[in-house]
């Protein structure tokens, strides 16, 4: 006899589903860490312990280089604190979706707020129907994502050595943001925000600390905000 799968589940299943098609692109990229991490002096444990504590990509790819460099631990922070600033965006804009959950859930849910959760949740959030429980697609999304970087971390660590440099795998991580990016131009303010964002990042590529990352994101979000009131 089936039975009935329940509604939170489902929700969280769809999550996953949403988050599988960007995993192609992820893999790839927490591999090539895995190996810029040892590469850089990083134990074994300490290269997987900041995929599951940091668990931030660029941010991640930076402090190895600077790891590598032997910049003080001050800087490395002040660095990785500015590359992650565009979460606080993330995080206002969930923000209205989410204010019904418990402190846990919101625990929780900010720490697995990374961009390619974020991009699949948002769109979910904005679906007009009445389903109370999008947090666990949130839910299954983030876990997705986590899941696979853990691994693909691991497998970077332990057989990236055995990847010839020569494939240049680091351009699936602008394949990825590509995946992420298109689905979500839906309308003429979403056009000219990815848009005037992409010029941005275009003139801004060489600012330090990846300050263009924060200019961009800026100039995105106030194109659209102009293009909606128009």
């Amino acid at each position: 006899m089936a039975t009935r799968r329940s509604p939170l589940f489902s929700e969280f299943l769809r999550g996953v589903k949403a988050e599988l098609p960007i995993l192609l692109g992820v893999t790839p990229f927490g591999m090539i860490y895995g190996v810029l991490a040892t590469n850089a002096g990083l134990s074994t444990f300490d290269a997987q312990a900041m995929s599951a504590v940091v668990f931030a990509g660029s941010s991640q790819f930076m402090l190895v280089q600077l790891v590598a460099l032997g910049t003080p631990a001050i800087m490395m922070i002040l660095t990785g604190f500015v590359i992650n600033l565009r979460h606080a965006l993330y995080s206002a804009s969930i923000a209205p979706y989410t204010r019904h959950l418990s402190t846990i859930w919101k625990v929780v849910l900010s720490y697995l707020l990374t961009d390619e959760a974020y991009a699949v949740t948002v769109m979910r959030y904005r679906d007009w129907d009445d389903i109370k429980h999008k947090h666990w697609f949130f839910l299954g999304a983030g876990l997705a994502l986590w899941t696979c970087w853990q691994v693909s971390t691991a497998a970077g660590i332990f057989l990236g050595a055995q990847v010839p440099p020569a494939w240049g795998l680091d351009f699936t991580l602008a394949l990825t943001f590509i995946a992420i990016a298109v689905p979500a131009i839906k309308d003429r303010p979403s056009l000219l925000s990815a848009l005037s964002a992409g010029v941005t990042a275009l003139l801004t590529w060489n600012l330090p600390y990846k300050l263009g990352v924060i200019a961009s994101a800026l100039v995105g979000i106030g194109v659209g905000l102009w293009s909606e009131k128009r």
